[in-house]
């Protein structure tokens, strides 16, 4: 078999390293376990927290509006929906400026629900927040909201 030391032994990952896509890739990943595994403790996935999330600050908006706001197809968003109306968090009525569609608003439940899961997002960010400096983090946001305009400009 092959020696021991291969295991132990360093790898030198420099060209790896140097791609920020690559950095992101595994800092999103670190983010995102513990996000999901906050969701799904919760009976939601992701997906679903972002949409009780857009609802909440934006109530009355159409499915179509939300499904835009969080780059999802409409067919996948009717899911979402049910999903989330048969857990009594979200309630569809008849949209008053479109007979044709529905506005989305979430129910009292449905409010506590997201405002207590934000929470509990909010705690598990703050672990990695630990090795931020004053100031990083709006820093950060505002870098990665630059590189998400240039590929995503609004309009």
């Amino acid at each position: 078999g092959a020696p021991m030391t291969q295991n132990t032994q360093k790898i030198d990952a420099t060209l790896l390293n140097s791609l920020v896509g690559y950095r992101l890739r595994r800092a999103q990943l670190a983010y995102f376990e513990n996000f999901t595994a906050t969701c799904t403790e919760q009976g939601v996935t992701p997906g679903l927290f972002g949409i009780l999330c857009v609802v909440r600050d934006n109530p009355g908006l159409t499915q179509t509006a939300v499904a835009n706001a969080i780059d999802t197809d409409r067919s996948a968003m009717v899911s979402a929906v049910d999903k989330l109306e048969k857990q009594g968090l979200i309630e569809r009525r008849q949209s008053d400026s479109d007979r044709r569609s529905y506005a989305l608003f979430l129910t009292d439940e449905g409010v506590r629900f997201t405002e207590n899961l934000h929470r509990k997002v909010l705690a598990h960010e703050a672990h990695f927040e630990q090795v931020m400096n004053k100031g990083e983090k709006e820093w950060l946001l505002g870098m990665l909201e630059r590189i998400i305009e240039l590929d995503h400009p609004e309009g």
